[in-house]
């Protein structure tokens, strides 16, 4: 039999039902390194992934339309806010579900604003070490997303993060999301309880909302089984979590938009982390293929 990889599943055709597009964005980091190599390498170790999940018996065939990457590459994130959400917005509204490659963690803030909404009736769901609420004093940055996104009105009730881990936040950012109503689920709640019930009790908690986008910042995983990412670290979420939270996530109707950011291929000397983000996308398109 011949192999077939999720790099087989990209077609130029906006027709299919999900759309990848890339942004990679790098400019604005806390620290410095090369995000924007990620879309490149990722779409490369796609062709070491095979479309069959032997676990499920699931042959993925879904045309992923590759929509090429935005040209941020060397745009501070305030510049590179509207073309990353006008982009993103255009693959809104042609596909079921977009994948947005960063670049960091600043394309969160323009691919939520891409899903065309009002922002009361979006819902924002992150796996993350970090709360991502650094000041904004000094503008957008890959640090402060989710505070940009407070201050650009979208409700604290309509988010919840998902694996921050200790010693990697303040305690002020830690009460400011408390206080803005975000749903909290620390590394210990998801280790003890299960990647699964931390899923549900954010779902359930954004059971009001229309929309939901999807931050995968790659650095929630433990820095041993992701070396490629600058803000991991030990003690982090098992990589099998990340994926079957990708899987249960995809499956979601109202997830519109999913982003994976955060990884650094200059940081990993193997492929590891290459291979981690391919098999993200896989699980993000077996979870698309449940919703039937």
């Amino acid at each position: 039999m011949s192999w077939t990889s999720i790099a087989d599943l990209m077609v130029r055709d906006e027709s299919a039902p999900i759309a990848l597009i890339g942004a990679p964005l790098e400019a604005g980091s806390v620290t410095p390194g090369r995000c924007d190599l990620a879309p490149e390498r990722l779409r490369a170790a796609m062709k070491r992934i095979s479309t069959y999940d032997l676990v499920e018996a699931l042959e993925l065939a879904t045309p992923v339309h590759d929509a090429g990457d935005i040209a941020v590459q060397t745009k501070m994130p305030s510049e590179g806010f509207a073309p990353i959400r006008d982009a993103v917005a255009a693959c809104a509204a042609r596909h079921d579900l977009t994948l947005l490659v960063g670049g960091n963690n600043a394309v969160t803030r323009p691919g939520v604003h891409g899903l065309g909404r009002p922002l009361a009736e979006v819902g924002l769901i992150t796996l993350d070490a970090h709360f991502d609420m650094r000041d904004t004093d000094r503008g957008p940055m890959n640090g402060n997303p989710v505070r940009c996104l407070l201050e650009d009105g979208l409700p604290g009730a309509n988010i919840c993060q998902i694996g921050l881990a200790p010693f990697a936040n303040t305690r002020g950012m830690h009460e400011d999301a408390l206080a803005a109503g975000i749903g909290v689920f620390d590394i210990d709640f998801v280790l003890a309880e299960g990647i699964e019930a931390a899923i549900d009790d954010a779902l359930e908690r954004l059971s009001h909302v229309e929309a939901l986008y999807v931050d995968f910042d790659i650095d929630v995983i433990d820095r041993a089984q992701l070396p490629g990412a600058p803000g991991a670290r030990p003690g982090g979420l098992p990589v099998h979590d990340f994926f079957r939270a990708a899987r249960r996530l995809a499956e979601e109707p109202r997830v519109r938009i999913v982003d994976l950011t955060e990884f650094d291929p200059g940081l990993d000397a193997t492929d590891l982390s290459a291979l981690t983000a391919a098999r993200w996308v896989a699980e993000i398109l077996a979870g698309h293929a449940r919703r039937g």
